[in-house]
């Protein structure tokens, strides 16, 4: 029997990208949850295709993007990152059972949209002479996912509400650079995926906060906590307040980020 969850495991075990983005769009929220369901996770999670070449991210080159090819480097970086975000919403869909209906609905849908977003870049990529896999990438999203495979508060907490709220910080800094090179369209997809990332960090909170509620945990303490167990990265400035206030952190996660001078 198909059901939500298990068309998220068939588009993580995708290893073509384009593929893994068609499945991903066609996913039909309509089906059952498959809440119950107890999944065995097979070999070879996630999907992957030969390219592009994955080094440390360190060996991931940055150019100017004032050339052509500074910009496919950029938009390649990003459409590798949206890439990643749909195995990240699939992988959260499928993995973690007994849960309420509306969180399988949610990361469909969240799945549906970062494939809307990896199309666009592909396709902006076409213009810039550059194919997704011509450059190399890292894989550090990936790492997270793999570190909270066991606990659905952990993956929940720093994937959504750590790793793409960073999303929402780097937004206007990437747009920005579009826009100093005249590439108004990139720009403008740069945009669309802000608008959406909004809402799906918005998601990550909502059950964030419900299943501290359901454990009976404080969620900044809490938060805290799981960062330091899995090494969530450091949360670094400049911060996109309006977007993470958007998004539905709290005044007091919001004021913690920029203590008083």
């Amino acid at each position: 029997m198909i059901t939500l969850r298990t068309q998220a495991l068939s588009v993580v075990l995708e290893n073509k990208p384009d593929a893994k983005a068609a499945a991903a769009r066609a996913a039909a929220d309509t089906l059952p949850s498959g809440s119950s369901s107890t999944l065995v996770e097979p070999a070879g999670l996630p999907g992957r295709s030969a390219r592009p070449t994955l080094v440390p991210h360190g060996r991931v080159g940055q150019r100017s993007v004032a050339t052509r090819e500074g910009r496919a480097a950029l938009i390649h970086a990003l459409a590798h990152i949206e890439r990643n975000a749909i195995d990240l919403a699939a992988d959260a869909c499928w993995r973690f059972a007994g849960l309420p209906d509306a969180f399988y609905v949610d990361w469909t849908r969240v799945m549906r949209e970062e494939a809307l977003h990896f199309e666009l870049l592909c396709g902006h990529l076409a213009t810039l002479d550059c194919r997704y896999g011509d450059l190399p990438a890292h894989d550090g999203l990936w790492e997270m996912a793999a570190r909270t495979r066991h606990d659905v508060l952990a993956r929940i907490a720093l994937v959504p509400r750590t790793l793409e709220a960073r999303g929402l910080d780097a937004s206007p800094a990437v747009k920005a650079k579009l826009m100093s090179c005249g590439d108004w369209a990139g720009a403008a997809i740069v945009d669309r995926i802000l608008r959406d990332e909004i809402g799906h960090v918005r998601i990550g909170n909502r059950w964030y906060g419900w299943l501290c509620e359901q454990r009976g945990l404080d969620p900044v303490a809490t938060f805290a906590d799981l960062a330091s167990t899995h090494g969530a990265p450091r949360l670094r400035g400049p911060f996109n307040l309006e977007a993470r206030k958007a998004a539905g952190f709290s005044a007091a996660e919001l004021d913690a980020l920029t203590p008083p001078r």
